[in-house]
């Protein structure tokens, strides 16, 4: 059975301290993929926060924390989420991308940004499934990330769980004036974005997704720069069966939101995407 491709709203870093209701989710999404699918073999990452001119694989043997943030309690600094290396996946998907006619680099080198380890450490805990990061380059449109995320499709026959870490919304200067609570009433503009993607997915509206930034309400708003939101586009087109993208939905397993505005949904892709619905 082939894996399904997931998108994580990762959130800010002190997720990792305040799991909220996406982090119960999480805990509970790693078991559940073992259960259902099998346990993967590795879990490739595209974070937005590992960002590149051309796509590059990180492929050391061993991956250390990186705490790439700044202004945090000391606590959230000792959390650590050192985790195995694929060097030989590494080559394997660099071969898989060459022959798909895609631009790659494979460099030796390694560790994890907050947008890989925080969901994994609550996903998979004991940090014992190889890691292989691949840092993407965010001027690319979502059409061809997309394309790009499809030629990565076969390594879900492979046993490999492919992930993509941003947000569904992501504009920190609504913090301009102090973040609040945590669990404030969310912005309209924010419900609005979100409901607009999740009936967009579940229709296989991908010429509209492609489009998002015309066609979505306040799209500008909820993401003044998009890096945090092409991962979708990445973890989506390698959840493609067939060529025909009218039957490719995405299914939105988990909803909520942090901080009146930082939605936390996570999406499936895949004939078997439905099954990590959270109920």
């Amino acid at each position: 059975m082939h894996l399904p491709t997931l998108f994580i709203s990762h959130g800010s870093p002190m997720t990792a301290l305040e799991p909220g209701a996406a982090g119960a989710y999480w805990a509970t999404l790693g078991a559940h993929i073992d259960v259902t699918f099998g346990r993967p073999r590795a879990i490739l990452v595209m974070s937005a926060h590992s960002l590149t001119r051309e796509p590059v694989l990180l492929g050391a043997a061993q991956h250390d924390t990186v705490h790439d943030f700044g202004g945090f309690p000391q606590a959230l600094y000792a959390l650590r989420y050192d985790a195995p290396g694929a060097p030989a996946l590494a080559a394997e998907v660099a071969n898989t991308l060459q022959a798909a006619q895609q631009p790659v680099h494979l460099l030796p080198d390694g560790g994890l940004d907050h947008g890989i380890w925080i969901p994994l450490r609550a996903m998979y805990p004991n940090a014992d499934i190889p890691v292989l990061p691949l840092a993407w380059p965010p001027m690319w449109s979502p059409e061809r990330l997309f394309a790009l995320g499809q030629a990565l499709a076969p390594l879900r026959r492979q046993g490999v769980l492919i992930v993509g870490s941003g947000a569904i919304t992501h504009n920190l200067r609504l913090w301009a004036g102090g973040r609040g609570a945590v669990d404030q009433a969310e912005h309209p503009e924010c419900a609005a974005f979100r409901q607009w993607f999740e009936d967009r997915c579940t229709a296989s509206e991908w010429p509209r997704l492609f489009d998002y930034r015309r066609q979505a309400p306040h799209a500008v708003h909820m993401h003044p720069t998009d890096e945090h939101l092409l991962p979708f586009y990445l973890a989506a087109g390698a959840g493609v069966e067939g060529d025909d993208l009218r039957q490719a939905p995405g299914v939105r397993t988990h909803a909520s939101v942090t901080w009146g505005h930082l939605g936390m949904d996570v999406y499936a892709f895949g004939a078997q995407a439905a099954s990590l619905r959270q109920t």
